[in-house]
């Protein structure tokens, strides 16, 4: 265990002040019907005030765990072990009651899902004083409210006074988000554990809760540990990082010293498994073969030997110790190679190779055959009352998009959550477009009308669909044999055809034959996606219809699928229509990209002209948004923090739909604001490029706004 280095402008410097929280030797076991669990194992570090020390690994390493066992919320069947001293006192045997005097107070959480952790039938401002309260008692009525509204006003929340008597669920996500914040701030706490926090939030939202984690670090000078699965959050925003991986520490230092030089196979593979925002998309990305380890039996050796590219018979001898990559340096990590892993190159241990291109992919866009196209594709939505069944509006879910997909090409549209990007899909699946729409898929026309029509069978099979969430996905009751031979079977296929095309596609998305007879819960979530996609594929289709296809994925695990995805296209042949909200993995795996907000496209062009050089102001804040997994670069980034949440579809604002949260109609002059108030611009094209773009005044907004006043929309 070493003490972590902090960084203090461009130089490096060493920790001479007391730990707010150390942690020394957490152990933390689970009985089950298999044996016991060994969650945490052996995890050390200091926690020093002022500190933001990131947590990183997959799913399973033990990052949550290890939280929970800090703030005694545990169940009483756990069985802890260690030291945990928080403020100079040791915390860990405390029973539940003394640990409450703590939480809230001295250390304090914001949870991955604000809605469960808020009490649904409180209000806001009754849970935020109650938090107030438990440690104020001493405090008035009139002081706790007023605490309250400040707090709600430093987190960014509208009409704080106001916003005190709603309950949870009047709030969106990224709102309930902030209230997390809010309570996690009231009383000052040392010690703030941010577990997840971000997680389930639009990319717009994500940059407005980091920034107010930032503004929560600076108003309480608190301490603050970011567990997460996303590089791009940690390289941002924490100083020192650890790396755990079956529940124990593999390497820790300061970020900048990891992420310039991971010295553990598996940070390795972490790293440069990541898509990045800045970098196009010429090499595949690394992928770490296998599953993290059944922790019910104690390990012999290094429990990353079994997938790491490295291993030798060295590294089944004994578990490797945590040690420094140089003698007195502060960054360390645990493997039996390390002399030949400090300087390992990532891509070179892993092998990963430049993506290959088919001869299609080489033919110029307009040489390609199209297989899917919109025109003035829409979507309504009637609201009437309960009661009385009167009208009370339409939502214009989707409303007059138009675009077409070529062979072998993937078509991304991104934009935040209701935004229609999945209702956009979901109607192209429905093949029953309203009238006045034109859709063609594989050559065939469908014409909107008034009459609901039934689309053929065959054409059915030309348009293939792979859902966000594999384990929904896929019947809990039927096998892997039975699962994939549903499709072939409903088009009357023959069974000795189904048979050996069952084989094919398990060999085609890399699964081995002999899974035929498992159930989907015998598989992993990488797993279930690829099987998702062998049913996808099973009818020989032209087009592939992907919904967050790789979201639900932990950071390996989603390489190895967009890998899978990218190789399938270059050799079948297939497009893509896929909605993201990482627009990273967009950049990695698309051709051209469409932005939605509000039903409608506000930019569309190809892939590379739309991320170096974006036009309209949402498509900016969207790619400012996204974290880049370095350091040095998130250092030197502007990033652009949209205000607000997206407003109802119910409400359409006049004019140009972005116009109430737009950095850039703020910097015009009066007379040009006139435009953006009462006519919505059409998508118009950019130079002489592939890129057309529906705004009034399209420009650089990052340099409009570095030579413009202060906005609302922060820079």
């Amino acid at each position: 265990m070493s003490t972590f280095a902090t960084r203090s402008g461009d130089a490096t410097t060493r920790r001479t002040d007391e730990p707010v929280l150390s942690v020394r030797d957490l152990n933390v076991r689970f009985p089950s019907e298999a044996g016991t669990v060994h969650a945490v194992r052996g995890v050390s570090f200091d926690l020093h005030p002022g500190q933001v020390l990131g947590i990183v690994g997959e799913s399973g390493s033990g990052k949550s765990v290890t939280s929970m066992a800090i703030m005694g919320l545990l169940p009483d069947n756990a069985k802890v072990d260690g030291e945990v001293v928080l403020a100079g006192e040791s915390v860990l045997g405390l029973s539940d009651k003394q640990m409450s005097k703590h939480r809230g107070n001295t250390i304090s959480m914001v949870f991955q899902d604000p809605l469960s952790s808020l009490t649904p039938v409180l209000s806001i401002g009754h849970q935020i004083t109650d938090a107030i309260k438990n440690h104020n008692p001493e405090m008035s009525k009139e002081d706790r409210e007023a605490r309250a509204v400040e707090l709600l006003t430093k987190v960014g929340i509208p009409d704080p006074e106001g916003r005190m008597t709603s309950f949870p669920h009047e709030f969106s996500g990224g709102m309930r988000q902030r209230v997390m914040i809010a309570i996690a701030m009231a009383n000052d706490p040392a010690v703030i554990i941010c577990d997840e926090p971000t997680t389930a939030l639009d990319v717009t939202v994500q940059a407005q809760v980091l920034e107010l984690l930032k503004i929560a670090h600076r108003e309480t000078g608190a301490a603050i540990i970011m567990i997460t699965h996303d590089l791009g959050v940690v390289a941002g925003l924490a100083d020192d990082l650890l790396v755990m991986y079956a529940g124990r520490a593999v390497e820790e230092g300061s970020t900048e010293e990891v992420f310039a030089n991971p010295s553990m196979p598996y940070t390795m593979g972490l790293i440069a498994a990541v898509p990045r925002l800045d970098v196009s998309a010429e090499h595949a990305l690394a992928t770490i073969p296998g599953r993290p380890p059944n922790l019910v039996d104690p390990p012999t050796g290094c429990t990353f030997a079994p997938r790491c590219p490295l291993a030798t018979e060295k590294c089944e001898q004994g578990e490797p110790d945590l040690l420094p990559i140089e003698p007195g340096s502060d960054h360390s990590a645990a493997c039996v190679r390390l002399e030949e892993t400090v300087h390992a190159d990532a891509q070179e241990v892993y092998g990963v190779k430049r993506m290959p291109r088919s001869q299609i992919e080489e033919l110029p866009r307009s040489e390609r055959e199209v297989v899917l196209a919109a025109d003035n594709l829409e979507r309504r939505f009637e609201l009437r009352s309960r009661m009385l069944k009167r009208h009370l509006g339409t939502v214009r879910a989707v409303d007059g998009v138009s675009f077409d997909v070529r062979e072998a090409e993937c078509f991304s549209i991104v934009g935040e959550s209701g935004s229609g990007k999945t209702t956009t899909l979901l109607e192209i699946m429905e093949m029953d477009p309203a009238e006045g729409v034109r859709l063609e898929i594989n050559g065939t026309v469908i014409e909107g009308s008034k009459r609901r029509h039934r689309a053929p069978r065959s054409l059915r099979a030309d348009i293939q669909m792979v859902f966000q969430d594999p384990v929904g996905a896929l019947s809990p009751r039927q096998t892997v044999y039975e699962i994939l031979a549903e499709p072939m079977e409903t088009h009357g296929w023959r069974p000795d055809r189904i048979k050996a095309r069952i084989l094919e596609l398990l060999e085609i998305v890399g699964l081995q034959r002999d899974y035929v007879n498992r159930f989907p819960n015998a598989f992993s979530g990488g797993q279930r996606q690829r099987l998702g996609i062998a049913r996808a594929l099973a009818l020989n289709p032209k087009v592939i219809v992907l919904d967050e296809p790789v979201s639900a994925l932990d950071v390996s695990i989603q390489a190895g699928v967009i890998n899978l995805l990218q190789r399938l296209k270059s050799e079948l042949g297939l497009s893509y229509l896929m909605v993201a909200h990482d627009l990273s993995v967009v950049r990695h795996i698309s051709d051209r990209v469409a932005v939605m907000y509000l039903g409608r496209f506000v930019e569309i062009g190809d892939v590379e002209t739309i991320f170096e050089r974006p036009r309209h102001p949402y498509t900016q804040a969207l790619l400012s948004a996204i974290p880049i997994p370095d350091p040095q670069v998130e250092k030197n980034r502007t990033h652009l923090v949209l205000e607000g949440d997206l407003p109802s579809p119910t409400d359409v604002p006049g004019g140009c739909r972005f116009r109430p949260r737009c950095p850039l109609y703020q910097l015009l002059p009066e007379d040009k604001q006139s435009a953006c108030e009462q006519t919505e611009p059409t998508l118009d094209p950019i130079d002489e490029r592939d890129q057309r773009v529906a705004c009034h005044y399209p420009q650089d907004l990052i340099e409009a706004v570095a030579h413009g006043p202060k906005v609302s929309g922060r820079v």
